[in-house]
């Protein structure tokens, strides 16, 4: 943004850029206390070196600091949403320094903490109701994870393969998406890797200035159906399409520097995930298995469009299952072993699956992180049904790409859509 940060220098900015710059040190200060706290940072490198070479910060006087911080931004002068965004997330900092001290807090606490939901665990029955219907749908005989192995299986993409089919499946959303969304007057790019050996499927490094570098986990076995929601979900039109779309917008035009870091544990992750798990469904919607099947076709094995989203939809229900394994896991006092055996037997995953999970929500950093897939997905996919009548799922879902919005947002516009049509 060209503004300096210095801090002798502040004196001159208003208030409100001096809370900003206070912030994003705070989030850097952070990300020197855990490697991986500060997924993006996009802001001023001075900034940065500034901060690195402070002495190495205390995890509880960072909460003290950010505490401190909430309590003055509404006196910032910096409008009603810019106040709700900074202090949603300096509360959950705030909760982050305590417990990177190690206060001991329940799984269920710290969720709700850092992320604006209140969670609990789902009912198995739920689960069973649902492999009921992957049952019919799958048809045969036998136990059913080893029918959905077996399909999974006919369908799994080839190592040297994955490369191919994420840049194909790329290529096809972005020319779908970039139009409607902004991003094609944008001189966006994104570098594609393939990575080994990490706890996630794919990650989505933004670099700042309209770049990503987008790794694909080659490890976990990725089977062709899954590319559609994989790269929707981390490229178009997901996690870069909304960074992009807020440098753009938000910062470059609007001047709000809060938004050049992401912070893992704070409300922004519960709408990343949230939107980055339904950007396939705003981007193609129903049919998209028929779609994947057409841009993939003579790459890899095919598979049967119609049953593939058909067993998308069956199988949702299941998505709270790693979150209930967290809960019984970290406040319930289950042992690792018997949280593999429940991800097998209620989520149908298979032994290697169940173990990647398990090292995720073993993670000191990542295991509140598991939480923002699932309330993401079961916040955002009602508020995107909830779309006034005549307006498309994508132009609905642009709002998650240019609106600096919260939970606590989203559930209030919730409320109010039931209010109306009760």
């Amino acid at each position: 943004m060209g503004q300096t940060s210095e801090r002798d220098d502040d004196h001159g900015a208003g208030p409100g850029d001096q809370t900003v710059t206070e912030y994003l040190r705070l989030g850097l200060r952070f990300g020197r206390v855990v490697d991986g706290f500060v997924d993006a940072f996009t802001g001023d490198e001075q900034l940065r070196r500034q901060v690195d070479a402070e002495p190495a910060p205390d995890p509880l006087e960072l909460s003290a600091q950010a505490a401190e911080l909430s309590r003055r931004v509404p006196d910032a002068g910096l409008g009603a949403a810019r106040t709700d965004y900074l202090t949603a997330h300096l509360d959950a900092l705030t909760v982050a320094g305590r417990r990177l001290a190690g206060e001991p807090m329940s799984f269920i606490d710290e969720v709700r903490s850092y992320f604006q939901v209140d969670i609990d665990l789902v009912d198995t029955d739920v689960y069973a109701a649902a492999h009921d219907e992957i049952a019919a749908l799958l048809g045969g005989s036998g136990p059913l994870r080893d029918r959905l192995r077996a399909a999974r299986e006919a369908e799994a993409c080839p190592p040297e393969l994955v490369e191919t089919a994420v840049r194909t499946v790329a290529a096809a959303l972005r020319e779908r998406v970039a139009g409607p969304t902004g991003i094609a007057a944008l001189p966006e790019h994104i570098d594609f890797e393939i990575a080994r050996d990490v706890a996630w499927s794919g990650f989505n490094y933004y670099l700042g200035g309209f770049r990503s570098r987008v790794a694909v986990n080659a490890d976990v076995g990725h089977r062709m159906s899954q590319f559609g929601v994989l790269v929707a979900h981390e490229c178009y039109p997901g996690h870069h399409t909304e960074h992009c779309r807020k440098e753009d917008l938000l910062v470059d035009r609007g001047g709000e520097r809060e938004h050049q870091i992401f912070l893992v544990n704070t409300p922004q992750c519960v709408m990343a995930e949230g939107l980055g798990d339904l950007a396939l469904t705003a981007a193609v919607g129903p049919g998209w298995g028929r779609w994947l099947a057409e841009v993939l076709d003579g790459i890899g094995p095919a598979f049967d469009p119609e049953l593939v989203e058909a067993l998308e939809v069956a199988s949702r229900p299941l998505n709270t299952v790693r979150q209930n394994a967290a809960i019984l896991l970290h406040d319930r006092g289950a042992d690792p072993e018997e949280i593999v055996a429940y991800q097998q037997r209620w989520g149908l995953a298979d032994e290697k699956q169940a173990r990647q999970r398990l090292r995720f929500l073993t993670d000191p950093l990542w295991r509140a992180y598991t939480s923002t897939y699932v309330e993401g997905d079961r916040l955002l996919r009602p508020w995107l049904a909830a779309r006034p009548a005549g307006q498309s799922a994508l132009d609905r879902f642009s709002r998650l790409l240019d609106e600096p919005l919260t939970p606590r947002v989203v559930q209030r516009e919730l409320a109010d859509h039931t209010d109306r049509v009760t």
